[in-house]
């Protein structure tokens, strides 16, 4: 009696263990990012970082960016050709991160696929100011 009582606590520990989230299971792999440049113009951006690089008009509500663990790259340009190029750092979603190390495989899928990284979700990319020419 004593060990169908164990079976059933372990049974249950290791169905809780496997059913615990982590961010590979529960994030999407891009993320969207809604862009605007400080004074208001418009412009394109390229954004990159070294899972891929993708396009946007500028402003945008959300361009779809995949996570990843490093800078996310911009290279911009206004219509009045004001260019500006920089970088929005990534951020590790620290309760899914600290779910999958603890419960799921210590991290090691969400260290590869990145999925438990973010970027700060609306953007303001500084323009500098128009040249007053002579």
């Amino acid at each position: 009696m004593k060990l169908k009582k164990t079976m059933k606590i372990f049974g249950g520990v290791c169905t809780a263990i496997l059913m615990s989230s982590c961010a590979t299971i529960v994030n999407d792999a891009n993320i969207p990012l809604a862009v605007s440049f400080s004074d208001g113009s418009a412009g394109h951006c390229t954004f990159k970082n070294k899972r891929g690089a993708w396009e946007s008009k500028i402003p945008t509500p959300g361009v779809y960016i995949r996570r990843s663990d490093d800078a996310l790259i911009y290279d911009c340009k206004t219509k009045d050709g004001r260019e500006v190029t920089g970088s929005i750092r990534s951020e590790m979603e620290g309760g899914k991160m600290a779910a999958s190390v603890f419960f799921w495989d210590l991290g090691i899928t969400d260290a590869i696929t990145d999925k438990h990284r973010t970027y700060q979700g609306n953007v303001t990319i500084p323009i500098p100011p128009k040249n007053a020419e002579s």
